[in-house]
């Protein structure tokens, strides 16, 4: 997963074999740790919410996911705040 910050947004770019995780009913996580910190960004299948503490951001995409495995659409919204946009990023990396 690919991850950028904007003001107060959040773009996370999945590859196809992070969907298939997604459609399997796995959390996709990323984390980035400093000394006395972190941030994580967790995509979860199973939730339906947009919910931020503490350095931690959790993008509920169950009602989603149908957008995302459509091949017609690019990816899916989640306006927050923060906005948050998870777009497919789907290269020949696994061809």
């Amino acid at each position: 997963m690919k991850v950028r910050f904007t003001g107060g947004r959040v773009r996370a770019r999945i590859d196809d074999l992070e969907l298939a995780a997604l459609t399997r009913g796995e959390s996709l996580e990323t984390r980035v740790e400093w000394p006395g910190g972190g941030w994580t960004l967790t995509l979860d299948p199973h939730g339906d919410t947009l919910s931020g503490s503490a350095g931690d951001l959790r993008v509920g995409l169950r009602a989603r996911l149908p957008d995302l495995l459509d091949p017609a659409q690019e990816g899916v919204t989640l306006n927050g705040p923060p906005r948050v946009t998870v777009e497919k990023d789907f290269g020949p990396q696994h061809g």
